[in-house]
């Protein structure tokens, strides 16, 4: 008997030792994991790719000739290289700024409307369902933002500087919680975006499906989240700011794996 409860207490030992050498992003790691198989982004994406076939708006038309800029119609590989230049429109834009170009030229809706109506609304519904589902026709395609033309580095230069810049109530950045490795908050690890951030970390794995919120967060929805907590004003949806970081931290991004749309807390 006193050799049997020896033997458990050393079990009952080991087991404490591996729970306290398991840290919070372990235990959260797991967490993503068991609701990966079941992550409700699927059902955005199957909402996104309806709204890419459907015929809509004033001119009743789908988007299926939509340049993602990998050419009309082609969706596969091109959110891995976005944001870049387009030539037609003589601008450096994102998934989403270019959405509303598509959705303007090509269905006759208003883009300003859509750019001023607020997310979860409207169709900023539709919006979460066309990233969602044309960021999973590249999940697992490794980002490779281009940077030939002049204005692909000007962005990174002023995503960069964006990136960097410290202002508001409490002299943030966004270096503030992702320019140095191993911080966390709440928690969770912080991914350092100003170097290449490694598979499904950080700029890879959005836009996602929030679970505190039951929501779809796009990439513009998830800096406007970031200028929140900094105390600044949101900017405009599909702005230059907001492009000009994402080609930064996409590019630094390079090599990486696309997981969006992912899982996030």
């Amino acid at each position: 008997m006193k050799k049997a409860m020896t033997i458990a207490a050393i079990a009952a030992v080991a087991c404490a030792s591996v729970a306290q050498t398991k840290s919070a992003a372990d235990g959260i790691a797991e967490y993503r994991a068991m609701l990966a198989d079941g992550n409700p982004a699927e059902l955005f994406e199957a909402k996104g790719e309806l709204h890419w076939k459907t015929r809509r708006g004033p001119k009743n038309a789908s988007l299926e000739l939509c340049d993602l800029g990998l050419g009309a119609g082609v969706v596969k590989g091109a959110f891995v290289q976005l944001p870049r230049w387009f030539a037609d429109t003589a601008r450096v834009q994102d998934l989403e700024s270019r959405l509303l170009t598509c959705m303007e030229r090509l269905q006759g809706l208003d883009a300003g409307a859509i750019a001023a109506t607020p997310f979860g609304r409207g169709e900023q519904l539709a919006m979460e369902g066309l990233t969602a589902w044309i960021s999973a026709e590249s999940k697992g395609l490794k980002f490779a933002l281009p940077q030939a033309h002049e204005q692909e580095r000007r962005f990174y230069a002023l995503g960069k500087r964006a990136f960097f810049y410290r202002a508001g109530a409490y002299d943030f950045s966004c270096a503030s919680c992702h320019g140095q490795p191993d911080k966390r908050i709440r928690l969770q690890d912080l991914p350092e975006l100003t170097k290449n951030p490694g598979d499904g970390v950080g700029f890879a794995a959005w836009p996602a499906y929030r679970v505190s919120s039951g929501e779809m967060w796009s990439m513009q929805r998830r800096l406007n989240d970031c200028y929140r907590q900094q105390r600044f004003p949101y900017p405009g949806y599909a702005s230059d700011v907001t492009v000009a970081l994402g080609v930064y931290m996409g590019v630094n991004a390079q090599g990486a794996e696309s997981v969006a749309p992912a899982l996030k807390r």
